[in-house]
């Protein structure tokens, strides 16, 4: 896992499935794995709709799976999330003890430096495919390890 110092490692999702569901099932499954291996996760949404599909989706994606999050909106602060080790917002990214950004907006969030790991997801549409070749170009142009995962 890289230092605060480093640029972050950025890992890109790319679903064969227009963004929307199966993105956020991704996120979801990721945010899990992460949480269970002992990091503090963010995920960062477009809006207030978004976050409250993917709170909901956390409590009902998978029977025998349990999550502990809290949305934390656009701009709490740090200690809106009650210690839980997953959060979920939108606007600015939160100064908070996470250490894994999962980005489900279509823009790269301001603050994204702050994170050690970052996983981005790339639905199959022409448009998705596009922002995700834009925000490519942004980390790319600040150092960052990129790295591809079909799924």
């Amino acid at each position: 896992m890289s230092g605060p110092l480093d640029a972050p490692r950025i890992d890109f999702y790319l679903l064969e499935e227009a963004a929307g569901v199966a993105c956020d099932v991704t996120a979801c499954r990721i945010a899990e794995k992460a949480w269970l291996h002992g990091h503090r996760v963010h995920l960062h949404v477009d809006s207030p709709e978004s976050a409250r599909r993917l709170d909901d989706l956390l409590w009902t994606w998978r029977d025998e799976s349990f999550v502990p999050h809290a949305v934390c909106g656009a701009d709490g602060p740090a200690d809106a999330d009650g210690g839980l080790p997953v959060t979920i917002g939108w606007g600015q990214v939160p100064d908070s003890a996470a250490d894994v950004l999962l980005n489900l907006d279509a823009r790269v969030p301001d603050g994204f430096e702050r994170f050690a790991r970052i996983a981005e997801f790339v639905g199959g549409s022409e448009p998705d495919r596009n922002a995700g070749r834009e925000r490519f170009r942004r980390y790319r142009a600040h150092g960052c390890e990129l790295r591809t995962h079909r799924l």
